[in-house]
């Protein structure tokens, strides 16, 4: 019969490598458990990158061209030139804006400074308060053309990092961002807006009413070296209920321009005459 103690001693060596690995490796592990998690991106500060890549930090103009589409088929189309640059309060951007085409429009002005929008036609020589959320043309609103800083009107809260499909249909890794209005300047009540978690551009962003309803979609693509950054030179705009509703803003002809302060006023409507 076998010796018993021979049977206990044969089954102890045979566990105890197996024991001591393991407690080795909880070992091991253990300092990587007890390490304090990869703190998370600070969410305002994501919105603030994000803002100077659509915007640049000096005065500048650019030419938006908006296109309107139904079911694919082009329906209408406004052209602007517009002047933008920070003012001395918070960065806040101040917005000029010259329409060129069509014909009918050519000469009017759009001033956004502040919570004021004023819309001037130099025919009847009067200047008018308009609303941001007045369209402007298919899905884009007044406050959808002027240079706008999120940072400045929203608060950021990060909601996830996940993969996106972008604009032009490349899988890209994100921060999903929830931007709450914290201003009376903001023209949406609230926006989630996807960023590029390396470069931190701004992607896609979907703008929501004070109730809750969606909007309108947004996919900022077709980026470009402009003004010492690579900024969307197209933004898709899709209508929240119909898909077939798309208004496609292009931005071109980006240059530095001197544009002083004293053209951001409603008195200077009249006088203003920029190319």
């Amino acid at each position: 019969m076998p010796d018993p103690c021979c049977s206990t001693m044969a089954l102890t060596g045979d566990l105890w490598p197996r024991r001591r690995f393991v407690e080795v490796a909880a070992v091991t592990l253990l300092p990587w458990a007890a390490g304090p998690a990869p703190a998370a991106p600070d969410a305002q500060a994501l919105l603030a990158l994000s803002d100077a890549i659509r915007n640049p930090s000096q005065p500048f103009r650019v030419t938006v061209t908006l296109t309107e589409f139904e079911k694919g088929t082009q329906v209408n189309t406004t052209t602007l030139v517009s002047f933008a640059r920070t003012l001395e309060n918070g960065g806040q951007f101040a917005s000029l804006m010259r329409f060129v085409q069509p014909v009918r429009d050519a000469g009017k002005v759009m001033l956004k400074n502040g919570s004021d929008l004023w819309f001037y036609d130099p025919g009847t020589k009067s200047a008018v308060r308009i609303a941001p959320q007045q369209r402007l043309i298919g899905q884009a609103s007044n406050g959808d053309v002027v240079t706008v800083n999120f940072a400045r009107d929203y608060q950021a809260t990060l909601v996830a990092e996940e993969a996106l499909q972008d604009g032009e249909r490349r899988q890209r890794q994100t921060f999903k961002l929830r931007l709450a209005a914290s201003s009376g300047d903001a023209t949406y009540g609230a926006i989630e807006l996807w960023v590029d978690s390396s470069s931190h551009a701004p992607l896609k962003a979907r703008f929501f009413a004070d109730s809750g309803r969606l909007l309108k979609t947004a996919y900022y693509r077709k980026f470009q070296a402009q003004l010492g950054a690579d900024r969307p030179t197209e933004t898709v705009i899709i209508d929240g209920i119909d898909p077939q509703s798309v208004t496609l803003v292009r931005l071109s002809d980006y240059g530095l321009r001197n544009v002083p302060t004293s053209w951001f006023q409603r008195e200077y409507l009249p006088r203003f005459n920029a190319e």
